[in-house]
């Protein structure tokens, strides 16, 4: 491969890598702050051993993704300055503002949310992780802003080779970003409800003796993945025809095999939700059901991979459509030993986070709730809750 063949891998693989942190992370942080209200209003100790186990798995992955994320900002800065050059007082304002929500607003939220456990109010508490949830989705949000941007650079002139924002309202009501940012939001909560069912048929098969907190695990995960498909679906179709119109010419060897994969997959799960949805309050003691659903859990995983390359093939070759070339937004005097040394290292990196994160989830899963850290360590003076009895 040439040197831009080279650095448009090497973006693909380290930005898939990293989108399969932020699809769980965005999916399981409504799911967990659902359970924490249950808790809440209920004091049930099923409800708060829901909270800390699903909890300690969105903890788990949430603090390996952030580093999947710096990598990804090297990966910028290696490969693509020619970008920041002609784009970046528009396109480099979404971003900045999406490192400050999320590592600064969520990830301190996060930790009161982690460390404040029995330390502060019950109701303050709860806030913190809804307030996770705001900002995880303010960064969604900035970030589909941002890559809206490159497929439909709205409110913006050319001044002296360079782009000029002039209109952020047209930034924030762009039709690539009004579609996108739902349809994103539905893909997470589709993943992260799959990996509740997924975990919980797994341990129910193995007729675990935590019984009803698996069998409520897995009716939260079948409805919150119902609702997560038809979401995903319904603005994914919306996207792609009022917005990539025209936009696959010449990539349809590429882009059409992906979207029809794509859309089989998507009706799958569609249909296998929905045939089970009736079936619920007797789903946990169908046994006949629980291989096909553990199966079924990566489906989203591989479904959101293939949407955001679909998404991205159908802009190809501009960076910025009809404004900047991919290869114009490259940065000079890259080699291809260079690209392909930081394509090695990066993968690397990231695939080893990857790894990390699912043995953890893994371990974390087959445990079960007994015994889980989150939540653990309450002040001496706090009754301790009889939740560890799940």
């Amino acid at each position: 491969m040439d040197v831009l063949e080279l650095a448009r891998t090497q973006f693909a693989v380290t930005g898939s890598l990293h989108f399969l942190f932020v699809v769980l992370t965005l999916g399981l942080a409504p799911l967990v702050a659902i359970m924490n209200t249950r808790w809440a209003l209920s004091r049930k100790p099923v409800h708060e051993a829901m909270t800390r186990f699903w909890g300690q798995v969105y903890v788990v992955n949430y603090a390996l993704g952030i580093v999947t994320g710096l990598v990804m900002e090297f990966q910028f800065g290696l490969s693509w300055s020619g970008l920041s050059d002609y784009a970046g007082d528009v396109f480099g304002a979404p971003l900045a503002m999406e490192t400050l929500v999320a590592f600064f607003l969520e990830s301190t939220f996060l930790g009161l949310w982690i460390f404040g456990w029995g330390r502060l109010p019950r109701w303050l508490h709860l806030a913190c992780i809804w307030l996770v949830t705001l900002t995880a989705y303010a960064s969604a949000f900035y970030i589909m802003l941002a890559n809206s941007f490159l497929q439909n650079p709205v409110g913006t002139v050319e001044r002296g080779g360079r782009l000029d924002l002039v209109d952020f309202g047209a930034l924030l009501g762009n039709k690539a970003l009004i579609f996108s940012f739902p349809h994103v939001i539905g893909a997470g909560l589709f993943t992260g409800a799959m990996v509740l069912v997924g975990a919980s048929a797994y341990q129910l098969r193995r007729r675990t003796e935590h019984v009803e907190f698996f069998t409520r695990s897995l009716r939260t995960g079948v409805v919150a993945a119902a609702v997560g498909i038809v979401l995903t679906m319904g603005f994914g179709y919306a996207q792609f025809g009022g917005v990539q119109e025209g936009k696959f010419d010449g990539n349809v060897g590429a882009a059409l095999p992906l979207g029809l994969m794509i859309e089989i997959g998507q009706l799958l799960a569609l249909v296998v939700l929905f045939v089970m949805l009736p079936m619920i309050a007797v789903l946990p003691r169908l046994r006949w059901t629980h291989p096909l659903l553990i199966m079924m859990t990566p489906l989203p995983f591989v479904l959101a991979i293939m949407g955001w390359l679909a998404r991205e093939v159908g802009r190809q070759p501009w960076m910025i459509w009809e404004k900047l070339t991919v290869a114009d937004a490259m940065s000079p005097g890259l080699t291809s030993g260079m690209i392909t040394g930081s394509l090695v290292g990066f993968a690397g990196v990231l695939g080893l986070l990857a790894v990390v994160d699912y043995v953890l989830i893994a371990k974390i899963i087959r445990r079960g709730p007994r015994d889980v850290a989150l939540g653990a360590a309450v002040p001496a003076d706090e009754p301790r809750s009889p939740a560890l009895s799940y």
